[in-house]
């Protein structure tokens, strides 16, 4: 059985008592680890070589109009070989509704930022806010958000293959024969060391709204038909704005947590439904071990060690958590506190 030690733990204060830090989100290349998160309408990038006890003074990456912010809302990070990649979803400078999808990168480190680019190709089609990005295998990264250009939502994707300089055209990952997926749950996605993408989001289907995955086997040209996750449903007229968290294990086997009613689940290919407690928002990493999960029972951060029977209570006061995966079983955890970014490695 793994038991996590905690290795050593660190904050982020806010650079305004009015604009609190809010939404972090992890990345790791292999020798650094980087953190953004954002803080009013502004987007703000750290980093640490030390696996998280020190981290630079935080960079402003943009303030590039009404920030969508809140509810898994906000930035997200990838970084690869060529750029780190910042993606957050704004609207115009002055005011108006946010609902542009954009990208920067940096070439040096996280010290200077591009300007940025947008990856919607139809003005304001992912206003709702919510979106993932994610780099894998053969230089990919892959955006995935929920897109509003037509009636009802859908999912949209689009790659790029030169960290985040350009983007292909936008992609159709899915449309439900409802009409819509589940219009507020964030989407979330993985990709393989083959270059294979996988997406997770939640489906509506005759009243379920149940967890479903696609996969490309092309780079993001083409998703194939989407698979239901779980053995039960969740019968639900609305939407419980949680999106749970996919990764790839050291098989190449997509594996998920996810939320149904006041339940967290772990789906993996050998068990495709295992309980794991009560709770909300939970996310995932894939370790040499085994899946780590983590989740917030209240204002309790919970994680699940590979082969520990119960969870363990890691803070007392913690929202919207994000973890990453390092080498040798470590994993790091970063979540808001009262408007600072607390940021603990276990091992």
């Amino acid at each position: 059985m793994v038991v996590f030690a905690l290795l050593l733990a660190a904050q982020i204060a806010p650079q305004s008592a009015d604009l609190p830090n809010r939404q972090p989100q992890l990345a790791y290349d292999g020798n650094h680890l980087g953190l953004t998160y954002g803080a009013g309408n502004s987007v703000f990038f750290a980093a640490s070589t030390d696996s998280g006890k020190t981290w630079t003074k935080p960079v402003l990456v943009s303030t590039p109009g009404k920030l969508s912010l809140g509810m898994r809302r906000g930035p997200r990070i990838a970084m690869t070989p060529e750029a780190i990649v910042i993606s957050a979803v704004a609207g115009p400078k002055g005011g108006g509704a946010d609902g542009d999808l954009l990208a920067w990168r940096s070439v040096d480190g996280g010290k200077s930022w591009s300007a940025g680019v947008a990856i919607n190709d139809l003005a304001s089609a992912a206003r709702e806010g919510l979106h993932a990005m994610v780099a894998g295998g053969n230089g990919v990264v892959f955006a995935v958000w929920l897109d509003l250009r037509q009636k009802g939502t859908r999912l949209y994707g689009s790659t790029s293959h030169d960290g985040g300089a350009t983007w292909s055209p936008n992609v159709l990952v899915y449309e439900s024969p409802s009409g819509t997926v589940c219009q507020c749950c964030h989407p979330s996605a993985a990709i393989d060391a083959q270059g294979r993408i996988f997406v997770m989001f939640r489906n509506v289907l005759d009243g379920d709204r149940d967890m479903y995955l696609v996969r490309s086997d092309d780079g993001g040209k083409t998703f194939g038909p989407a698979a239901k996750l779980g053995s039960g449903t969740w019968k639900l007229d609305g939407c419980p704005m949680d999106g749970g968290a996919v990764a790839v294990d050291a098989g190449g086997n997509p594996i998920s947590v996810w939320r149904r009613e006041g339940e967290v689940f772990l789906s993996t290919r050998a068990n495709p439904e295992q309980r794991l407690g009560a709770g909300k928002q939970p996310i995932l990493a894939a370790t040499p071990r085994g899946p780590v999960a983590a989740w917030t029972q209240g204002k309790a951060l919970r994680v699940s060690a590979p082969g520990q029977a119960d969870a363990t209570v890691l803070d007392s006061d913690a929202a919207y958590p994000s973890m990453v995966a390092l080498d040798k079983g470590r994993v790091v955890l970063a979540w808001e506190q009262g408007g600072t970014i607390v940021v603990k490695a276990l091992e």
